[in-house]
């Protein structure tokens, strides 16, 4: 068995779970923030909120891209 491999798909999996994860709590955080009425430019945060939440469907489309064969003939 070659174990080199296995812990590097073990990394590469763990970095990107903690990317996922990081990138989906910041969308919320930002979501939360531009709801709150004090905020001086909500419009900013809730961008940023929305830009987290499309990196963070990018790479969870990229991820069944690189799972499923049929897409990467």
């Amino acid at each position: 068995m070659k174990w080199l491999e296995l812990l590097q798909v073990a990394g590469a999996t763990l970095v990107s779970a903690v990317i996922l994860v990081v990138l989906y709590s910041l969308g919320v955080r930002l979501t939360a923030i531009a709801a709150d009425a004090e905020q001086k430019s909500p419009r900013l945060a809730r961008s940023l909120a929305y830009l987290c939440f499309g990196a963070c469907g990018a790479a969870v489309l990229f991820g069944i891209y690189l799972i499923v064969p049929y897409f990467s003939k």
